[in-house]
């Protein structure tokens, strides 16, 4: 008999398919946040997608109730994430001295946008006048606790949005995942990403794929089989995007555009494990200690359950 596990993820093509070995997957598909707000706060199911910046936060904890696997099955540049309403920030240093919506501190495209500002364009976190509050929806809150770096400061504005406070002028610009309003700081943002790619090396990893620390010691062998069945899965879906004689999806150009991408990139252009994506690994981890998102430097290799780390070879 197989074991059931329960699984937690969005409806990708790269997860089309899932067949782990051994494994039956009850698998539900829901709305990221609700996926995300569910699993961090109460673990309902064995396996479940999880935003990068809570699962850094979670594994520096001294006894981590999860582990991740080196499945990435979100990845989005994030240049385009930067929107403003003030007509006079038009460069990145603009922004210090302004006041920028969050609609959480540990939200993994605002740790990457911060850590670009920082690091790239020399922009000083710490001068921003922070305002956090969901982007559309009143009442949202940061789901972890949070060891803000000196001189940062985040104001709470549960009863605000985004989306009003820049409509209305209270907010000079946002960083956000989703849409807010307002006109994004870059109209390049396409260039500039495959510029930062090449440059770095860095392709930002938002969600990773997780399972309660309790359901992988009772057996271990489920991570293993599950990375396998991902990779799988996103080999075959790698190979619908690059077919040219049918379109897999209703957007024209689609085999052209995975073309200049797998150029860029290399013919694995979407790749999970850890060697090939530790430069991104180590940014994040990076970026997330400096922000106060997790209360140590961790190493990439604690992420990760060690048997998905290494391969049988013949």
């Amino acid at each position: 008999m197989n074991l059931r596990l329960s699984a937690a993820l969005g409806p990708y093509d790269h997860v089309r398919g899932l067949r782990p070995q051994g494994i039956d997957l009850l698998l539900l598909e829901l709305p990221i946040e609700e996926i995300f707000f569910r699993f961090t706060k109460f673990r309902e199911w064995d396996c479940s997608e999880m935003s990068f910046g809570k699962v850094i936060s979670l594994m520096a904890e001294e006894r981590p109730e999860i582990i991740a696997l080196p499945v990435f099955v979100s990845r989005v540049f994030r240049h385009s994430a930067i929107y403003v309403s003030n007509p006079k920030i038009r460069t990145p240093k603009d922004l210090e001295g302004k006041r920028v919506g969050i609609p959480e501190w540990a939200q993994t495209a605002g740790i990457y946008v911060r850590g670009l500002l920082q690091h790239e364009y020399g922009v000083d976190l710490a001068s921003i006048d922070w305002r956090q509050a969901g982007v559309r929806e009143p009442g949202r809150v940061e789901k972890i606790q949070l060891r803000l770096p000196p001189g940062v400061r985040v104001q709470a504005m549960p009863e605000h949005t985004l989306a009003g406070m820049l409509a209305a002028g209270e907010l000079d610009a946002a960083i956000s995942a989703r849409d807010p309003g307002g006109k994004r700081l870059f109209s390049n943002s396409r260039e500039l990403e495959a510029d930062y790619y090449r440059k770095t090396g860095i392709f930002p990893i938002m969600h990773v794929v997780v399972l309660r620390r309790e359901a992988y010691e009772r057996d271990r062998w489920i991570a293993m089989n599950l990375f396998k069945a991902f990779e799988e899965a996103k080999q075959r879906s790698l190979a619908r995007v690059a077919d040219i004689g049918a379109s897999q999806v209703p957007v024209a150009w689609v085999a052209d555009h995975a073309r200049q991408w797998q150029a860029l990139a290399g013919d694995d252009f979407w790749p999970y494990g850890l060697e090939a994506n530790r430069r991104t690994l180590d940014a994040f981890l990076q970026y997330g200690h400096e922000q106060g998102v997790c209360k140590r430097r961790l190493k990439v290799e604690e992420l990760f359950a060690p048997e998905t780390l290494e391969r049988a070879k013949i």
